[in-house]
């Protein structure tokens, strides 16, 4: 168990006596349910519904598209064996006459809404709380969901602007959580807090995946427009329990019990947050550390990307299963991704809390095995032709092992910048939204007139190649450790100091 930082503690004398007295009061909750769960157990079931929201369309367009109208002016691949199957899924077409560029347009256009808001996001969460923020991005884009269908069938450029509107919403989602996490996380739970909360966009892909597959191949709402609106109308659900459980700050939680409190202000020491910081903009963009984080996540999410949106395209088009199946093998690697992610998550921070080796080096070596293992068997679905067999095994491994990324980067920004960690994942998700963009409108393009495995292998390959390299800058560049413009002003004045176990790890950083 780390040290708990003495002077770290004396925070707690400087509570307002009026608040102390109240949370004092609040014992509400059964005291195996700490409130810190319940906001992680909220922040779970939130992300799952973000990307239940983001996937479904990927699986429901391939029911949306007349595609024996659209594939009369493409060359259709033969080169794998069709399955031997009596579903007549496969024959099944929509109404929409959309080409693949045009598809891969309607894939992408989520995304341009996406970048737009992600560092307002982040600044906002850090100046106002995340609470109200991640909570309206997920009901915002719940709403929108709803209205999917209407827009469809009134007209493509009317889809294409409510996907749009709807990567507004999720835009905040990601800064909001990760403003919320730094402010309510003691040091030695933020791998695990992080790997569980984020876990849900890989649950909520399984879940969507299959659900929307089955949903698309019966008659329950019309077939596809059901998938729209039960995940919609779930995500609104959500908000209404999100309201009343979640708050900013541990301190403005009317249930949480004096002993939660004082356990996590005490474990944040030098590392605990301060509502509206002022961002010291300069230090942060001569900041190497920070920019070796960004260009890893632009990696981590090129290579998310192109199996999250063109996964069921490539099962599809080049391996030939009907829609069911589809779904099914899509959300295997995003199981298997959860169930790495809780796990390593775990032990993550039991190294780090023993003080075993510095926070830099944990973020470093298991960055490094989701990276370098997905990019791997990448190119072994590149190689692997028609087997598939083989070509699900490598998928389900890669996007497993990837689940090692969340006690990687994508708990740098608050191990660097507690304060600044909402601005942080901001900036380096908006340059990840970039592949968003790009990637569906690259396969579109592609694959439109040529959708051969040769050319699906030169994207998995690319996709590899770009996981390989981001991982090694990440490795050369990279730090874990608190920077000196990482805490606001009002932290430097008060003296607190790390304990002797974290600043003997930090003196072995890489």
């Amino acid at each position: 168990m780390e040290e708990m930082d003495p002077v770290s503690s004396l925070s707690i004398n400087k509570m307002d006596e009026e608040k102390t007295q109240l949370v004092s009061k609040q014992k509400r909750w059964p005291s195996f349910i700490p409130t810190r769960y319940v906001l992680m157990f909220m922040g779970f079931l939130g992300f799952c519904n973000v990307y239940a929201l983001r996937v479904n369309l990927s699986v429901a367009l391939v029911s949306m598209v007349n595609n024996t109208a659209t594939k009369k002016n493409t060359s259709v691949s033969d080169e794998c064996p069709l399955q031997n199957t009596t579903s007549t899924d496969e024959l099944q077409d929509g109404e929409f006459l959309w080409d693949k560029t045009l598809q891969g347009f309607i894939l992408g256009s989520f995304f341009y809404g996406y970048i737009i808001t992600q560092l307002p996001g982040g600044r906002l969460a850090e100046i106002f709380g995340g609470k109200w923020l991640f909570g309206l991005g997920v009901f915002g884009t719940g709403v929108l969901t709803l209205l999917t269908p209407v827009a469809a069938n009134l007209h493509v450029s009317a889809l294409i602007i409510v996907r749009f509107l709807e990567g507004l919403g999720e835009g905040i989602t990601f800064p909001a959580m990760h403003s919320l996490l730094a402010r309510w996380m003691p040091r030695t739970e933020r791998s695990l807090a992080s790997s569980l909360v984020y876990s849900g966009c890989q649950i909520g892909t399984v879940v969507a995946l299959p659900l929307s597959g089955v949903m698309c191949a019966s008659t329950f709402l019309g077939g596809w427009p059901s998938v729209f609106y039960v995940f919609g109308g779930l995500t609104c659900i959500w908000f209404l329990f999100w309201i009343f459980l979640c708050f900013d700050v541990p301190e403005q939680h009317p249930r949480i019990s004096m002993e939660e409190l004082i356990y996590i202000q005490t474990n944040q020491g030098e590392e605990k947050t301060h509502q509206k910081p002022a961002i010291p903009w300069r230090e942060i963009f001569k900041s190497v550390p920070v920019w070796a984080l960004i260009v890893t996540h632009f990696g981590q999410n090129w290579g998310f990307y192109m199996l999250l949106t063109e996964l069921p395209t490539y099962l599809n088009s080049i391996l030939h299963y009907e829609i069911r199946t589809n779904s099914f093998i899509s959300a295997l690697p995003y199981l298997t991704q959860a169930l790495v992610n809780w796990t390593f998550g775990y032990v993550a921070d039991y190294i780090r809390s023993k003080g075993y080796v510095s926070t830099t080096v944990i973020r470093k070596v298991t960055n490094s095995i989701g990276f370098f293992s997905s990019g791997l068997c990448l190119i072994g679905v590149a190689l692997a032709g028609c087997n598939k067999t083989v070509i699900v095994t490598l998928l389900v491994t890669g996007m497993g092992l990837n689940g090692f990324i969340y006690s990687g980067f994508m708990t740098t920004h608050i191990d660097m910048a507690p304060d600044f960690a909402g601005t942080l994942m901001g900036m380096s998700n908006a340059i990840a939204t970039i592949p968003g963009i790009v990637v569906p409108a690259i396969v579109g393009a592609t694959t439109n007139q040529d959708p051969t495995i040769k050319t699906w292998s030169y994207l998995f390959f690319f996709a590899a190649g770009i996981y390989i390299i981001t991982n090694i800058i990440f490795i050369v560049f990279g730090s874990a450790q608190l920077q000196p413009w990482g805490i606001a002003k009002v932290h430097k004045d008060s003296s607190i100091q790390e304990s002797p176990k974290d600043d003997k790890a930090s003196s072995k950083d890489l």
